[in-house]
């Protein structure tokens, strides 16, 4: 048999066009082309070839009024500012389109209207939307499930006022195993320096460093936080910190705020470890690299994304799915930024 002559894509090539090369319905070729969809094999693979052959793309939009979804997904945040959600941003966009889903984008930082941002979803009918951020304001979220959106709070934390489904890491299990790291180098005067106190993420870290020095009868001598989670937030702090107290070590609740700590105690000519010691929270690029060589705690990212969009996945097919927290537990990542044992 010669090999079949297969054609470019054409957004002149019609389903109707394939259903008769093929010699079935348009039906067949709709089912042929949806995943799940009840169609023979025999019969789907010569519908396949005769698109193939034509060049024939199915048409999402057309595919999405018979359906009824868009595969649009909303992807928000609002934390472009900080290095780490780039990562994650790649990690979600890569880990949708790899399920033939789409992220359409809402950045809610500064003073973004959130009932804009939830207009924009519902103009674009997306099946789900995935926050992406522990900080963006029960506003929003009140407005998706009020609009019957469904949502996944990546690196949140359930509500009782507002429940939801959430996947991201054990903050509160994180910072002890920050606290426990600290003491176990021989660190005695510490500190803890976080993002915005409102964060939930800036919240649980502290209440387990807390946890974690109280069982060794100890408590931070000081505790401040940043506007955002930016690394002028952490330089600003960091500086703050160094004059009002006599820190040996810091805790910074976010590896972009433990960046700015580590630029603010160069700016004062003291040394890490030497005169101060840094541990951060995330574990993102930067913070492998040699100018930093940060010690951290890692939160499992990839994870927590593939969670994520699964989640919305198994939420799009069944809107009544019972609200879910799923945690994953964090580990620590040793460089140079504390002394050695």
């Amino acid at each position: 048999m010669p090999p079949i002559d297969v054609k470019p894509p054409s957004r002149n090539i019609t389903a109707r066009q394939v259903a008769d090369r093929a010699g079935v319905s348009i039906s067949a070729v709709s089912r042929a082309f949806t995943d799940g969809a009840s169609v023979a094999p025999a019969t789907r693979e010569i519908i396949m070839k005769a698109a193939r052959a034509l060049g024939y793309q199915p048409n999402a939009m057309a595919r999405s009024l018979m359906t009824g979804r868009t595969e649009l997904i909303g992807l928000v945040s609002n934390n472009f500012d900080n290095p780490a959600f780039m990562e994650i941003f790649d990690l979600f966009t890569r880990r949708l389109q790899d399920h033939g889903l789409r992220p359409l984008l809402a950045n809610l930082s500064g003073n973004s209207d959130p009932q804009k941002a939830i207009a924009m979803l519902r103009q674009y009918s997306v099946d789900c939307v995935i926050i992406a951020s522990s900080t963006v304001s029960p506003a929003f979220i009140k407005g998706c499930l009020s609009a019957s959106i469904p949502l996944v709070h990546a690196f949140g934390r359930p509500s009782t006022k507002h429940p939801k489904h959430v996947v991201g890491a054990d903050n509160a299990q994180g910072g002890k195993l920050a606290a426990e790291i600290m003491l176990d180098h021989g660190y005695r005067k510490l500190a803890f320096l976080g993002g915005p106190q409102t964060a939930s993420s800036t919240a649980d870290r502290l209440r387990g460093f807390r946890a974690g020095l109280r069982d060794k009868g100890i408590v931070p001598i000081a505790e401040v936080f940043g506007e955002s989670y930016s690394h002028q937030s952490g330089r600003d702090t960091m500086l703050q910190l160094l004059n009002d107290k006599k820190i040996e070590a810091v805790f910074c609740g976010d590896d972009i705020l433990a960046i700015g700590a580590l630029d603010a105690c160069k700016e004062r000519g003291l040394s890490v470890p030497g005169d101060v010691g840094v541990l951060g929270f995330n574990d993102i690029a930067l913070a492998s690299w040699a100018a930093y060589n940060l010690s951290t705690i890692r939160q499992p990212i990839a994870e927590i994304i593939v969670a994520a969009v699964e989640r919305s996945i198994e939420l799009v097919a069944d809107h009544a799915l019972e609200p879910e927290t799923k945690y994953f537990a964090c580990e620590a990542v040793s460089r140079g930024t504390l002394r050695q044992l």
